[in-house]
């Protein structure tokens, strides 16, 4: 029997500059939101450390995965670029 691997690599399509900028605007909005959020936290005197700790262990979890998917999207729109230059510069010299 061979051996199939669960995962099969995929090819990662282009985000156009709008979808970029949405994404972009969800990671800036998460961070805004959980800043704000534990701020308030740790300003209350009422919660207890155990409330605050897991708040603020989500807050890091949540802004981790918008930093991770910032960069995924900064990344994605880089190589879109450089492929579009790259296919520019190939007709230019097929043209000369």
């Amino acid at each position: 029997m061979r051996f199939r691997p669960a995962l099969t690599i995929a090819t990662v399509a282009a985000v156009s500059r709008s979808e970029a900028l949405v994404l972009r605007a969800f990671c800036v909005w998460t961070v805004y939101v959980w800043a704000t959020r534990i701020w308030n936290i740790w300003g209350d005197k009422a919660r207890d450390f155990q409330f605050k700790a897991v708040h603020t262990l989500l807050a890091v979890v949540s802004v981790g995965f918008a930093v991770v998917a910032w960069r995924i999207v900064s990344r994605v729109r880089r190589r879109t670029r450089a492929g579009r230059l790259d296919r520019v510069m190939e007709s230019d010299h097929e043209t000369s």
